[in-house]
């Protein structure tokens, strides 16, 4: 691919893969659901719908299959007005898609994938349209599109790199995946090294525990701003988040009260949402990770991934 897209075209590029998912009608062992909903599911499609929904200007890249999964994501992406200008649709690739399991007691839903082989894993550097990723102000990545293939892995490095010498801002969120990688070491490996190129990390505590060998919010900020992090903010679960930051110093923000948890998964890219499309704002750290706390209890209290990120009249209603 290449273009000649002018500079800051958009606000913020993300390249990952996009699943379609199948979230049971009933609660019990997948095996005996009798039927599903479909949504859309992917780490980095999650963060651009919601960025999308704030207002921002959204490119995706990616690839997909021409099957009928491929077709509603490409159809669902566009309509939330993300740019889908370099999203492959290739006919003899498959899209992915994955099965998720509906819980009533808050624990963590059961996810079973079938993605291994998919269009999206066959995306290389030679994917990344470097004029068109430095028309971004900003890159979103994940530690999920890294994790898919070995080409993936050079793609997402390769998009870190163009972004960084572009000297545009760049947020990583480690997305630990394990059953995609052969090992947890080559895991924690290329997620810490992927996490050097970032301006902003936003770790789980428990990715955080296994990525670093820190044991507390503090050592695990630490251990990334010491690797040139401008900003690290540590996600606490119902605890809020901790923060250690170039220009805010460190700090703790609660986080707000859920009534019930209904599903947790999309929770941590709801955070990304907040922080992200806070501080390309212009707004404070303290700020930023309260709207990003914010957000991610609002995707706790809903059954699909993307179905709690709010529309910017929310958002402003909430006085965030």
């Amino acid at each position: 691919m290449s273009s000649a897209a002018p500079e800051t075209a958009f606000d913020v590029a993300l390249f990952g893969e996009a699943m379609l998912l199948l979230v049971a009608n009933e609660p019990g062992p997948l095996e005996h659901a009798t039927g599903f909903h479909k949504r859309t599911a992917g780490a980095e499609t999650n963060v651009a719908i919601g960025l999308a929904r704030l207002g921002l200007k959204v490119g995706w890249a990616s690839r997909l299959g021409t099957d009928s999964m491929g077709r509603s994501l490409l159809a669902t992406m566009q309509a939330e007005g993300i740019d889908c200008s370099h999203v492959t649709c290739d006919a003899t690739q498959r899209t992915g898609f994955q099965f998720k399991e509906r819980v009533t007691d808050g624990r963590d839903p059961k996810v079973e994938y079938h993605r291994k082989g998919s269009a999206a894993s066959q995306m290389g550097p030679a994917d990344v349209d470097e004029p068109w990723l430095r028309s971004a102000r900003h890159l979103h990545a994940t530690g999920v599109f890294a994790a898919i293939s070995e080409t993936s892995l050079q793609a997402a490095l390769r998009t870190l790199e163009v972004m960084r010498a572009a000297g545009r801002t760049i947020s990583f969120d480690p997305n630990l995946r394990p059953t995609l990688w052969s090992s947890p070491e080559v895991m924690r490996h290329w997620i810490n090294e992927l996490s050097r190129s970032a301006d902003w990390v936003l770790p789980g505590m428990e990715e955080g525990v296994f990525l670093t060998g820190e044991t507390t919010p503090e050592g695990v900020a630490r251990f990334y701003r010491e690797r040139g992090a401008k900003l690290v903010v540590v996600k606490l679960g119902a605890q809020g988040a901790y923060f250690d930051s170039d220009v805010a110093g460190t700090g703790h923000v609660a986080g707000f009260p859920v009534a019930e948890v209904v599903d947790t998964v999309g929770a941590g890219d709801g955070f990304a949402v907040g922080v992200v499309s806070a501080l390309l704002a212009g707004r404070s750290v303290p700020e930023a990770v309260r709207r990003g706390a914010w957000i991610g209890a609002r995707a706790v209290q809903v059954l699909g991934d993307t179905e709690g990120l709010p529309t910017r009249a929310e958002l402003e209603q909430a006085g965030l």
